[in-house]
């Protein structure tokens, strides 16, 4: 037996808690019946999600997508121009670790593997994701030291855990984030005095955006694949 929202994980529909999302919104059934946070199915059981019978992935598939601007992030909004599902048009369904808004580019990981998307999302790991940013206007270096200091948010009241903040420009500057607030670093610069023109996703942990063009995606395989496996604690075995 396993728990539901593992189990939709594993079938690559969402991560773990999106999946308890999708269990309270009434959207998942289970032998024909509303479904409930925290039951447990088997392989024999009968598993729908917006009616849709879903099974678990027989491969895994993992793709690093360089997502332009204009792109929104998530697969139905009836007033998004174009969501992330038309923009990839993969044959398999795919799901991402790590939203970027409609207004920011850049990396994205894709995939039908709902336990790399948990052990990716959670925040207690503490994965890097770099970024590069420009700005509305020439900074000082003691933006830099407030930024890599931590900010404190009131909309969100939170204070911004302390990161790496470099220099590139008098306008731009690379960023190295290990948590994942919505809209962090726009909200980080705002607090600040400061109105983000650019923002662009350049890594993933071990997975760098270099070479892939806008709007195009790489299939992650080898050692690279195996490296990111690694370090979201997870063995060769999963993959």
């Amino acid at each position: 037996m396993t728990r539901l929202n593992k189990y939709l994980a594993e079938c690559g529909i969402c991560s773990r808690r999106e999946a308890d999302k999708l269990i309270d919104q009434g959207r998942v059934k289970v032998n024909g019946q509303k479904a409930v946070s925290g039951m447990q199915v088997c392989a024999q059981d009968c598993v729908e999600v917006n009616g849709s019978l879903i099974k678990p992935v027989s491969s895994k598939v993992v793709l690093a997508y360089n997502k332009p601007v204009g792109i929104t992030c998530t697969e139905k909004d009836k007033h998004a121009e174009r969501t992330i599902v038309q923009a990839v048009k993969y044959p398999v369904r795919l799901t991402y670790a790590g939203r970027l808004d409609k207004d920011s580019d850049g990396l994205m990981i894709l995939t039908n593997d709902g336990e790399l998307i948990q052990r990716m999302m959670r925040g207690a790991n503490r994965h890097e994701k770099e970024y590069v940013v420009k700005v509305d206007r020439e900074y000082t270096d003691d933006f830099l030291v407030k930024l890599s200091q931590g900010v404190y948010l009131k909309e969100l009241n939170e204070t911004t855990r302390s990161c790496l903040a470099e220099r590139i420009g008098k306008y731009t500057f690379r960023i190295v984030l290990t948590q994942g607030l919505n809209r962090q670093i726009r909200r980080m610069c705002e607090s600040l005095g400061y109105k983000v023109k650019t923002l662009t996703r350049v890594r993933v942990m071990n997975i760098e955006l270099a070479g892939l063009k806008s709007g195009t995606y790489r299939e992650l395989k080898g050692e690279e694949l195996a490296m990111l496996y690694r370090m979201c604690g997870m063995s060769e075995k999963h993959q």
